[in-house]
């Protein structure tokens, strides 16, 4: 049965869906609010989509705040750039260094006791 999509649910989430009909998808979200509408939520469940959100002030476990602090260090700080376009380049040229050394994150922190918790603390924060 085909649900129809209320106008809260992000473009993202339905391409993923046409992308990958069938299966059980994953989404995992920072703590922005639109994804958590109840509208957005019901469609993502009657589309088999499960939203696994990030806890609010935890940007340890989102991957891309690494990046973000990698470019803010080695691109942004201690600079005075004279234009918007020479910051932009600066920013540009740190990310085409990094896109070529770029591997696939396969394992984060593969050390942690977080890893071997199977029941998960009722209040995380």
């Amino acid at each position: 049965m085909r649900v129809p999509v209320p106008a809260q649910v992000p473009s993202l989430l339905k391409s993923l869906r046409i992308r990958w009909p069938g299966e059980k998808l994953y989404v995992v979200l920072d703590d922005f609010c639109p994804p958590k509408h109840p509208n957005v939520r019901a469609w993502a469940a009657a589309n088999d989509i499960e939203l696994v959100f990030l806890p609010a002030c935890g940007s340890w476990p989102d991957w891309i705040e690494s990046e973000f602090a990698a470019l803010r260090y080695f691109a942004l700080d201690g600079t005075d750039h004279c234009s918007h376009g020479e910051r932009n380049a600066a920013v540009g040229t740190y990310v085409r260094w990094r896109k070529a050394r770029a591997e696939p994150k396969t394992s984060f922190a593969p050390d942690s006791p977080v890893r071997t918790w199977t029941e998960y603390p009722v209040k995380a924060a």
